[in-house]
């Protein structure tokens, strides 16, 4: 009873792959193709007797060869090499000025340093002084408090950094901030 199932659905298959075979040959054999496959002689006819005479002592062909242009010579400057060193130094950037390296706390931690600009108690006035410093470059958090929302500069690995900064924000915002110790919380 399998068999006969099964070797029912094999003919059923196959009649349907013909009748889709039957369906689509036509599209490829069409001949649509032959007219772009047959291909034009390109030989040349072949030379009169006349030509093939006068073909015979060709006169012949005298190359001459062309001038070459003399190359000019480049001049050769030289800068002074003390002025070169010196002002790659001015623009070297100093990661850690060597006056003062980052102190560690009692946990052997680096000690940060944050300025604290402002306290508002309300938030926006907070949000709205932080903008303007993100907006002017400075990088910038706020802190709730219990009653009050403080808004910070920094934080920096070097307190000197900070007593830079606290002068610069103080002549360009009119705030005297003061520099606190950063923490997490």
């Amino acid at each position: 009873m399998e068999n006969k199932a099964n070797l029912k659905q094999r003919l059923t298959g196959a009649i349907i792959l013909l009748l889709i075979g039957i369906a689509f040959i036509p599209f490829f054999l069409d001949s649509a193709g032959y007219e772009e496959r047959q291909l034009e002689t390109r030989i040349p006819a072949a030379p009169s007797v006349v030509q093939a005479v006068q073909t015979q002592h060709p006169e012949p062909v005298v190359i001459e060869p062309a001038p070459v242009a003399p190359v000019p010579e480049m001049p050769v400057v030289s800068a002074p090499v003390t002025e070169i060193t010196g002002s790659l130094d001015a623009l070297r950037p100093t990661l850690n000025p060597p006056e003062e390296a980052p102190a560690l706390d009692a946990d052997q931690v680096p000690a940060a340093w944050a300025l604290q600009l402002a306290s508002f108690r309300q938030e926006s006035n907070a949000r709205e002084l932080r903008a303007r410093l993100i907006n002017s470059g400075y990088r910038v958090y706020i802190r709730h408090g219990e009653d009050v929302v403080r808004v910070f500069v920094g934080p920096e690995m070097q307190r000197s950094r900070l007593e830079e900064l606290k002068v610069a924000l103080q002549e360009e915002y009119g705030l005297e901030g003061m520099i606190v110790r950063f923490t997490t919380q």
